[in-house]
C-alpha cells in the first residue's frame, strides 16, 4: 500500500465565490468556507425574517414610533408654541412654513397636533393599563378557581358587556369629573370586560394542558402554577387585545375630548383639536382633516399591529 502523498495549497488560492455551494470532502470535512457560512446562520436567517415582514406592518410600527416621539420630544419636531399663536397668521392653509395650517387665532396646527400626542398616548396607555391590570385580574381567577367564582365573576363581565361603552364612560367621567385622566380611567374600566372573557378563556385552555398537570400532580401549588406555568402561556392573546385597546382607547378619549368631557382648552389634546375646527369646515378643512387623519393613522397602525401579535401565537 502507497504512502499518503501531500498536495501542496498555495497561500494565496483564491476562495470559492460568494454564492457557490462548497461540497463536503469525501473523508466527510467540511471547508472552513462552508463553516464560516454555517456560523452566519442565525444572521442570513435574521435577514429573511426582517425582508419577510410585510410592508404595511413596518409602517404601522413607523407611525407608532412617530407619534411616540410627538410624546417625549415634541420640542424636537417644532419650534412654535402650541398655545400662543400669531392673530395676523389665522386660518392659514397648510404650506412649508405651517404644514397643517393655523387654526382661528394663528396657532401653528402641526405643533398642536405633536403637543397633544403626549395626551392622547398617556390617557391611552392609563386606559390600557385600567382594562389590562383589572380584566387579568378577575380572567385568572375566574379561569383558575372555576366554579361559584367562575359563574359570579363571568355574569358581571356580561352585564359590563351589555352596557354600550361610550355610555358607561360617560357615566364615570360624570361620577370622576372632566379631564383627560379621568376620560382614560372611564375608558379602561369600559375595557374591563373585553380583558377578562380573553384571559379566562386563555387560563381555561393552558389549565388543561399536559405540562400543567404534571405541575399539580408533583404537589405545586396553586399560586405556585399559575405565575410559573399558566400565567406565561396564556398572555399572548392578552397582549394581543392590549395592542388592539390601545388604539381603541385613543379612538375613545378622542371621542370624549371631541364631546368636551375630556381635557380643557387651550390644551393640545386630538379630540378637542377636531371639536375646534368643525365650526370652519366650509373655510378651513384642515383644521378638522388632519388631525383626524392623525387619529386614524395611529388607530389603523395600533390594529395593523395587534393582528400581528394575534399571529404569532
Amino acid at each position: 500500500m502507497s504512502a499518503p502523498v501531500d498536495i501542496p495549497v498555495r497561500a494565496d488560492a483564491a476562495a470559492p465565490p460568494v454564492g457557490i455551494a462548497v461540497l463536503p470532502a469525501l473523508d466527510g470535512s467540511v471547508p472552513s468556507t462552508a463553516a464560516a457560512a454555517a456560523a452566519a446562520g442565525p444572521a442570513a436567517r435574521a435577514a429573511r425574517r426582517l425582508r419577510s415582514v410585510p410592508p404595511g406592518l413596518v409602517l404601522a410600527w413607523l407611525v407608532i414610533a412617530v407619534v411616540i416621539a410627538w410624546a417625549l420630544v415634541p420640542w424636537l419636531f417644532t419650534a412654535q408654541d402650541p398655545v400662543s399663536g400669531v392673530p395676523a397668521e389665522k386660518l392659514q392653509g397648510p404650506s412649508l412654513a405651517h404644514l397643517f395650517g393655523t387654526d382661528a387665532i394663528g396657532r401653528d396646527l402641526f405643533t398642536r397636533v405633536v403637543y397633544g400626542a403626549v395626551h392622547s398616548l398617556s390617557g391611552a396607555f392609563v386606559a390600557v393599563t385600567v382594562g389590562l391590570a383589572g380584566g387579568t385580574l378577575l380572567g385568572v381567577l375566574a379561569g383558575s378557581i372555576g366554579g361559584v367564582v367562575d359563574a359570579v365573576v363571568m355574569r358581571l363581565v356580561d352585564v359590563l358587556l351589555a352596557i354600550p361603552g361610550l355610555l358607561l364612560a360617560l357615566s364615570i367621567i360624570i361620577l370622576l369629573g372632566f379631564g383627560t385622566v379621568n376620560a382614560a380611567i372611564a375608558v379602561g374600566v369600559g375595557s374591563i370586560a373585553a380583558f377578562a372573557r380573553v384571559s379566562r378563556s386563555e387560563v381555561v385552555r393552558v389549565r388543561q394542558a399536559d405540562f400543567v398537570e404534571a405541575a399539580f400532580g408533583s404537589g405545586g401549588r396553586l399560586s405556585a402554577v399559575l405565575v410559573r406555568h399558566v400565567l406565561p402561556n396564556s398572555l399572548t392573546a392578552v397582549i394581543g387585545l392590549a395592542a388592539l385597546q390601545f388604539g381603541a382607547a385613543i379612538l375613545a378619549i378622542s371621542t370624549l375630548g371631541f364631546l368636551g368631557y375630556g381635557a380643557p382648552p387651550p390644551t393640545p389634546e386630538w379630540g378637542l383639536l377636531i371639536a375646534e375646527g368643525r365650526n370652519y369646515v366650509a373655510t378651513s378643512w384642515w383644521l378638522t382633516v388632519l388631525p383626524g387623519l392623525v387619529v386614524v393613522a395611529v388607530v389603523l397602525s395600533a390594529n395593523r399591529i395587534s393582528q400581528s401579535l394575534g399571529r404569532t401565537r
